[in-house]
């Protein structure tokens, strides 16, 4: 008998750039930005529930490009019957890791610090990470920060806000899709991990003009920043800073994404 494939790890981003670095084999990125897209796309292909090597498949190429497979084709790819979909004992995923950027909440956590969190806090309660992925994570990430999650679903654009949330919480950093994805995971009764790396310090706010020239799938749109910027010309100093932070958190992001290899340290 054949040994069966491991099962592929969906990963949960907020932003194209993420979810084009987790794609790769064993992996299908999801993408938001934020969590009601999120939560959207992940329920779709759950309940969708494609074999593993069809989801194996769909992900060849995000490297270079995003994809994020509707329910739609994965049902189209089964054929629409019922009966050929794994059933709730048959698992289709090896579980979901929220995967991308996060902000500080921590004032000594630099850009490009990578964060495992042991949890997550929702305004519905705190949510635990997987012990068995959080310790395989942590053999391939030795130097990470590990800490507590916490899960908005707006942006914390400002200094002073992270500071009220830091002592409020004691969670280390915040972001817009570690909650959603670790309430899916509950439901869908999946594992579920977090590996996140710092973008904004904690003593840096996020410009408002940033926040516009945010698209829909995660993406840059460059007319609405130029115009936000020309409306408000002294973010550009901020922006400029922003642009720095993303650029040490996206590289460090990349390191860190080689070092998981394939399924993300799944176990």
């Amino acid at each position: 008998m054949a040994a069966r494939e491991p099962l592929p790890v969906l990963a949960a981003c907020g932003l194209a750039f993420e979810a084009a670095l987790a794609a790769g084999p064993g992996v299908v990125a999801v993408c938001g930005p934020g969590p009601g897209r999120l939560t959207a796309r992940l329920d779709a292909l759950l309940d969708a529930r494609p074999d593993p090597l069809h989801a194996e498949r769909m992900n060849e190429g995000l490297h270079a490009r995003v994809a994020v497979p509707s329910a739609a084709e994965v049902v189209a790819h089964v054929g629409g019957a019922t009966e050929h979909r794994p059933t709730r004992a048959e698992p289709a995923w090896a579980g979901i890791l929220s995967f991308g950027c996060a902000g500080a909440l921590d004032p000594e956590l630099a850009p490009g610090t990578c964060i495992l969190a042991t949890g997550i806090q929702t305004a519905g309660g705190f949510l635990c990470a997987d012990a068995a992925w959080l310790r395989s994570l942590a053999r391939c990430l030795p130097r990470a920060v590990h800490g507590e999650l916490a899960g908005l679903d707006a942006p914390l654009t400002s200094a002073r806000d992270k500071a009220v949330l830091w002592r409020a919480s004691g969670a280390c950093a915040v972001d817009m899709e570690s909650h959603a994805a670790a309430r899916i995971a509950r439901r869908h009764g999946l594992p579920f991990a977090a590996c996140r790396v710092v973008l904004d310090p904690a003593w840096r706010g996020v410009p408002p003009s940033a926040l516009a020239g945010m698209a829909a799938d995660g993406g840059t749109r460059p007319a609405p920043l130029l115009r936000a910027l020309a409306a408000a010309p002294g973010e550009l100093g901020p922006l400029c800073l922003l642009a720095w932070d993303a650029l040490r958190a996206r590289r460090a992001l990349g390191q860190v994404r080689a070092r998981l290899g394939a399924r993300l340290a799944a176990p």
